[in-house]
């Protein structure tokens, strides 16, 4: 069993204030986010969104990794991205998708069997059952030579 833990400070209010997110283990250490990171370009702070997307994507990488090595091949090099989508709707907002990409060499892996695997792993990677509320997942995945 693993708990993991992350923790914000805000001071002000929901547009004019500002906030710190930290993680356990520090790789996030009073990071600052705010409505400017989050809606607008300000690119020195982070928002929930990106957490989330790198949550997924490194949740999924790895899940293809372990499913690839039980499958009998080593990975080379993955990489993935996700670009999760935040919608208005109604006075709120909600992210409707998430879009998976992953470019994997795998020594003497099959297209079909790559495949199989790639949506496996997003179908149970740990994340991508977390975020089931989430209208579309997607996946691309290319087999690199």
């Amino acid at each position: 069993m693993s708990e993991k833990k992350a923790s914000v400070h805000w001071e002000g209010a929901g547009k004019t204030g500002q906030g710190q997110v930290s993680t356990e283990t520090g790789a996030l250490d009073k990071h600052p986010y705010g409505f400017g990171s989050r809606f607008g370009d300000d690119r020195k702070g982070t928002n929930p969104e990106e957490i989330v997307g790198a949550a997924h994507a490194s949740c999924f990488t790895m899940a293809f990794a372990f499913a690839a090595e039980k499958a009998g091949f080593a990975t080379e090099v993955i990489d993935t991205t996700a670009a999760v989508r935040l919608t208005k709707e109604g006075d709120g907002f909600v992210i409707d998708r998430i879009a998976l990409t992953l470019q994997a060499k795998v020594p003497g892996m099959e297209e079909a069997a790559f495949q199989k695997l790639a949506a496996e792993a997003k179908a149970n990677c740990p994340l991508s059952k977390a975020l089931a509320a989430v209208p579309e997942i997607t996946l691309a995945a290319t087999l690199v030579p």
